[in-house]
């Protein structure tokens, strides 16, 4: 059933990005093509918070680099759940420049262990990035 529902969640993100304009034009100031690429590096893929509180609202901050020629746009972050909420800068980001995504986990509600995965999906040569953090949600008492 998770894989099920991880490969709907990866495919609605697929089909979303097709039919997303892109936010730079394609073209050089002299009108030429723009054949440059970028390409996300994040520094950690996952993360786990460990152990938690029930009720305890935990972030983490993703951190990535553009380790292509062109520049860098982040079009969306989709989440697995709505308990998870990411936060990031929607300006371009130039080469050898880097940026942050920050993920908020919500854990009210939650019990024993909790996955939760975060889509990045860019205008990189690999569109579609994904971040996964975990954590052990306790009872409160």
């Amino acid at each position: 059933m998770k894989k099920t529902i991880f490969t709907l969640f990866i495919a609605a993100g697929l089909i979303i990005s097709c039919g997303q304009t892109r936010n730079n034009s394609g073209r050089n100031a002299d009108g030429s093509a723009d054949t440059a690429k970028a390409v996300i590096v994040f520094t950690e893929y996952e993360h786990d918070f460990g152990k938690v509180k029930e009720g305890e609202k935990v972030s983490y901050i993703f951190s990535f680099e553009n380790k292509g020629a062109g520049n860098l746009v982040i079009l969306s972050a989709l989440t697995s759940c709505g308990c998870t909420v990411p936060k990031y800068d929607k300006k371009p980001i130039a080469s050898g420049k880097g940026g942050k995504l920050e993920v908020v986990f919500d854990t009210s509600g939650r019990e024993g262990m909790q996955a939760k995965t975060i889509a990045v999906n860019s205008n990189a040569t690999v569109p579609v990035v994904i971040l996964k953090i975990t954590a052990e949600v306790e009872r409160k008492k």
